[in-house]
């Protein structure tokens, strides 16, 4: 697999919010279809044009993403048939290469992210309640 972790551009908008949706979809059972509407619009418009955004790239594809707001991890993403074959791993890994403390946010329910999270090393330092969900949010800590 040749993979290549690149700087977002416009022109991956499309791919990341796919990723974003069907990634979501998988790991957040417990979402409306409205929520997921409005976050997808918030994405597109709010999120991405304020964050450090990288794109994971195979084959010219576009599989995955990481979105940073200074060293808070506002949005890892990775198409499902790429799940587990290390591309969330590299996003990480170029987050934490720009920020070696690196804190994120993960709904207690998404048992993939919270999976993934404690593999790379992240430890629980808060817990709270996410009142548009209905659902409790884990906050995290990578130190490196």
């Amino acid at each position: 697999m040749n993979l290549q972790i690149r700087a977002y551009n416009e022109t991956d908008l499309a791919a990341v919010l796919d990723t974003w949706e069907v990634a979501t979809r998988l790991a957040h059972t417990f979402m409306s279809d409205d929520f997921i509407a409005s976050e997808r619009e918030n994405v597109a418009h709010i999120y991405l044009p304020n964050t450090d955004t990288w794109v994971a790239v195979v084959e010219g594809e576009v599989v995955g993403f990481i979105a940073l707001m200074d060293s808070e991890v506002g949005a890892i993403f990775v198409q499902p048939r790429w799940h587990g074959l290390r591309v969330g791993k590299a996003l990480m890994d170029k987050a934490q290469s720009r920020h070696s403390n690196l804190e994120v946010e993960v709904f207690k329910e998404n048992t993939i992210g919270r999976t993934f999270y404690a593999n790379y090393g992240f430890k629980k330092i808060a817990q709270k309640w996410h009142e548009a969900t209905a659902q409790q949010v884990l906050r995290l800590r990578y130190t490196a």
